[in-house]
């Protein structure tokens, strides 16, 4: 199980590790409770730089996160422009090859709009093969056609398909490009320092217990935020296939492809 593709689960975890990390640094100033008035100062120093170091490394994480999830919208529309566009030109080629053609697309579109819904491992996995066979077999429809009428038109429409087969590589190539995991060690690890370095500046850590909590629950929240973002099955933020549902019904109105029934197929 990865477990960045379970946002609920980091967040969990999130909590308890910070939680814990300010406990920690309380308790480890109660053994060293006397400090004068310049080593209070100097750990406000601190404090105050892993603090903001903490909030550049979440702000520029998340950034991250937004960039992938912006591309992954983008790539949706591109796919469904070039398999849009390619059906349009199937009718370049002869009545039979372009029924055969529109029809493939036809079932091709179906698959994509499945990859986008929130599948199993096992459902993916025949998502996929599926979607490979159907690409074989819309490249072999077209490319027959360049055997016997090798002309601009022909050409045109090869130069589609290899649009729409390229572009689900792009997408997929997207679904597996995440935040490197050396980014959320380094800021796992400031948070950590940041908590506990809250816990041991605190001086009435039981009577400001509820409001120390705060700190670790909002640094929890933006790691289950990133996390889901960055999570394109997973989570509660995910990616509709809008585009390519809507040249479903375009192409075949009679047909609801909605998410929800989508995911029932």
């Amino acid at each position: 199980m990865h477990l960045l593709n379970h946002p609920g689960i980091v967040f969990g975890i999130s909590f308890v590790a910070l939680a814990f990390s300010l406990w920690l640094g309380h308790r480890i100033l109660n053994r060293n409770r006397p400090r004068d008035s310049e080593s209070t100062q100097d750990l406000g120093v601190v404090q105050t730089a892993t603090l903001t170091l903490l909030g550049l490394i979440i702000g520029f994480t998340f950034s991250m996160a937004i960039e992938r999830y912006d591309q992954r919208k983008v790539l949706e529309e591109a796919e469904a422009n070039a398999i849009g566009t390619e059906y349009l030109r199937a009718d370049l080629l002869s009545s039979k090859s372009s029924a055969r053609t529109k029809d493939l697309l036809s079932q091709y579109l179906d698959q994509r709009i499945l990859f986008y819904a929130k599948q199993s491992p096992e459902k993916l996995k025949d998502i996929n093969q599926r979607t490979g066979e159907l690409q074989n077999a819309l490249w072999i429809e077209v490319a027959s056609n360049a055997h016997t009428q090798a002309n601009p038109i022909i050409a045109l429409v090869i130069s589609g398909m290899n649009d729409v087969l390229n572009s689900q590589g792009y997408t997929q190539a997207y679904w597996w490009n995440r935040i490197p995991s050396a980014a959320w060690g380094l800021m796992v690890l400031i948070a950590f320092c940041a908590n506990f370095l809250v816990g041991y500046g605190a001086r009435n850590f039981n009577k400001s217990v509820g409001v120390l909590m705060i700190f670790p629950l909002v640094v929890s929240i933006s790691f289950f935020l990133i996390a889901d973002i960055d999570s394109p099955r997973g989570g509660v933020i995910r990616i509709e296939p809008k585009n390519l549902m809507t040249l479903k019904n375009t192409l075949n109105p009679q047909v609801d492809l909605s998410p929800s029934s989508a995911s029932n197929h």
